[in-house]
């Protein structure tokens, strides 16, 4: 432990450094060429080739001189909100999580490189790798690596092939229970750990790989998790061959959720607290350990996170939805679909952003009654068990991330009662859907918003589903066993229990076809 002591904390911010370069306009070509690696010229398989080594070949040979040199840099989040409030600044390559007075930092883009191609380029350059297998931009999160993580090499990635997840048209649930005939759901949760999570955890391994070969003091990552970030973080630490470790609370995440960090070989503490006190020890970890910081504090996760949004444009053919409504917990995420969105306006792709709508559990609700309060008074909460279990945060990191990309979007926030996202969960199964309680929490916000009339029968909405059922099959079965305390279970569709003899089976097939004809 005392070795440790010699290197330097990453908790505590540098000194700003101002070698982020940009892009000169004498540099960047006057008109918009063919997009670089858009469909590159690979050379014939060879059996000594794969796929990266292709893509190490290609850019070797690529002319990058007429390229603009597109770059990022961490900001202070204030200075987001407020460009004059600060000139301060950080490499990506360094490790740094916070700003010098202690606010959030932000990944800012240069958006003067950016600027010098049109929309269309950026339509046309995204859409050209879709269902690509090329190195890296097989990837839903790499695809967009322009604006990702620009300046990291190919070789650096460490990737999936995550992202380009189903937009599900939810046809019969939209007809039978809301009265809508353009409701969508995008499954974030069908991807390569089974949840949103993968998308923020390929940009932020593949950093810190790029970091470790650069010799930083980086010996692995951490991360405090309900669940969903532990499983990320361990898988694309165990395929980067990068140590990695998990702080979870205990006896409060599902059992397929704690799997799965350990088969990835991840060290994992069981922690006798919330996730709010496993937030506060890793952060006091990482500040005194050269464990890199994996939590959405870290703001390179939402780069990728971001792409999600980007994704439901392109899957419209780049007609923006009237709503998106995102579960929110730790609250990085209605920020990082608000920056995607509000990035594809900016760059000319799209000419608006739908208007958001961030959902939480009513046992940990910070953010709704923040917004009932009109944005007056903000307060952290105790945060109640909740099958809901990834947003059971009741001091979300990402509060005023979260605030700012509500009020940008004309944004609502709502809430939903245990009883009331468990059957909106039972709800959607039973029209083909398989959703997660966090899902339940998006449906039954929406439920309330149709009831109101504030989202109207023809409105393109979409709910982001942020995992997959299968990580919750315990709440399922509590569920249809009607065997949760105080709930009525009321849409339980349980097993039929019956001898084995044919005229045992009739009778309850008969009784059951009897009630489905009326």
């Amino acid at each position: 432990m005392a070795a440790f002591s010699l290197l330097p904390s990453a908790h505590i911010a540098p000194k700003p450094t101002l070698h982020f370069i940009k892009a000169s306009t004498s540099d960047l070509p006057k008109t918009s060429p063919s997009p670089p690696s858009t469909k590159p010229q690979l050379p014939s398989h060879k059996p000594h080739h794969n796929i990266r080594e292709e893509a190490r070949l290609h850019n070797a040979a690529t002319v990058t001189t007429n390229h603009p040199r597109f770059s990022a840099k961490y900001v202070p989040f204030t200075s987001i909100t407020d460009p004059s409030s600060s000139d301060e600044s950080y490499s990506l390559d360094e490790i740094v999580y916070r700003s010098q007075s202690g606010s959030l930092l932000d990944v800012q883009h240069d958006m003067s490189a950016l600027k010098h191609f049109d929309g269309a380029y950026w339509r046309n350059l995204f859409d050209s790798r879709v269902g690509k297998t090329t190195w890296p931009f097989g990837s839903g999160v790499w695809s967009k690596k322009e604006w990702v993580l620009p300046e990291i090499d190919d070789d650096d990635i460490i990737s999936a092939f995550e992202g380009n997840s189903n937009l599900f048209w939810a046809e019969r649930y939209g007809k039978d229970f809301l009265g809508m005939n353009d409701l969508w759901v995008k499954h974030c949760g069908i991807s390569h750990t089974g949840s949103f999570k993968d998308l923020g955890m390929t940009v932020l391994v593949s950093q810190v790989n790029r970091l470790r070969k650069m010799n930083k003091p980086v010996v692995g990552v951490g991360c405090a998790s309900t669940g969903d970030t532990s499983a990320a973080l361990s898988a694309y630490c165990a395929a980067a061959g990068i140590p990695s470790l998990v702080f979870l609370p205990a006896n409060r995440i599902s059992m397929a959720q704690l799997v799965q960090p350990i088969a990835n070989g991840a060290f994992v503490l069981s922690i006798d607290t919330d996730f709010d006190g496993c937030m506060q020890l890793i952060r006091e970890v990482t500040a005194e350990l050269p464990i890199y910081l994996a939590n959405s504090l870290n703001s390179l996760r939402l780069e990728g996170q971001k792409t999600a949004a980007i994704e439901i444009l392109q899957q419209f053919d780049w007609e923006v939805p009237d709503w998106v409504i995102v579960p929110g917990g730790n609250l990085g995420n209605i920020y990082a679909f608000y920056k995607g969105f509000s990035m594809c306006k900016e760059l000319g792709l799209v000419d608006k952003i739908p208007r958001l709508v961030c959902a939480q559990a009513a046992n940990a609700n910070p953010l709704y009654l923040y917004f009932k309060s009109g944005w007056k008074d903000f307060q952290p909460v105790k945060a109640k068990t909740t099958f809901a279990s990834a947003i059971q945060i009741g001091d979300p990191v990402s509060i005023d991330r979260a605030v700012y990309a509500l009020k940008n979007s004309n944004g609502i926030v709502e809430e939903a009662k245990e009883e009331e996202l468990m059957d909106a969960m039972a709800q959607a199964d039973s029209t083909g859907m398989f959703t997660c309680p966090h899902t339940g929490v998006a449906l039954t916000a929406l439920n309330k918003l149709r009831r109101s009339g504030v989202i109207g029968p023809t409105d393109r909405t979409v709910v982001v589903s942020t995992a997959h059922g299968l990580k919750f099959t315990h709440s399922k079965i509590d569920y249809h066993s009607k065997n949760i305390k105080d709930m009525a279970c009321r849409l339980a569709n349980p097993p039929v229990q019956v001898t084995a003899d044919f005229g045992s089976v009739m009778d309850v097939l008969k009784k059951y076809l009897l009630s489905k004809s009326h």
